[in-house]
């Protein structure tokens, strides 16, 4: 895989894991989950927690042999656009590039669990990626995939200064 086409995986990454920071370390977990059915609650819940948080992770391609990459993305914002489709500002430093990525993502839900479900979308000079990411307890995971390759996600999610200078999970 050529540079480029790593650099478009860890761009989706970032567009899906934004997801991830539903329940991330450092954000109200002492507050009751609202229940399934109360939509707006969990809604709110899930702008509320995105702020400032950097998912610590790494991700794997299938059919490779040797230890999951590395991956850090920090989401400054994501905001609800209309019925399931949310607009995630992320930034992702990876190969020597640093770019913020805008793109309208779906997050559905299962119960009170948000799932990140992306099919075959085209991201303007980056690919088309489909990918299910499901977020609970201030971790991800999820498999992923863009054209002849894919692989797996996973990680913690970090909230606050700290998240920025900690090393990633080896």
């Amino acid at each position: 895989m050529n540079e480029r086409a790593t650099l478009g995986v860890a761009a989706w990454c970032v567009v899906v894991l934004a997801g991830a920071a539903w329940g991330a370390e450092g954000a109200a977990t002492t507050r009751p989950a609202a229940p399934a059915g109360d939509v707006a609650a969990l809604e709110k819940r899930f702008e509320e927690t995105m702020s400032g948080v950097t998912m610590v992770g790494q991700f794997t391609m299938d059919g490779k042999d040797g230890a999951p990459k590395e991956d850090r993305y920090t989401i400054s914002k994501v905001s609800k656009v209309a019925g399931d489709v949310w607009l995630f500002q992320a930034r992702v430093q990876y190969g020597g590039k640093d770019v913020t990525v805008p793109i309208p993502v779906p997050v559905r839900w299962a119960g009170d669990t948000p799932v990140i479900s992306v099919t075959e979308m085209a991201i303007p000079g980056l690919g088309t990626y489909s990918a299910r990411v499901v977020i609970y307890e201030g971790r991800y995971a999820g498999t992923w995939s863009g054209g002849d390759h894919g692989g797996t996600m996973f990680g913690r999610l970090e909230r606050g200064a700290g998240a920025q200078t900690r090393p990633a999970v080896r």
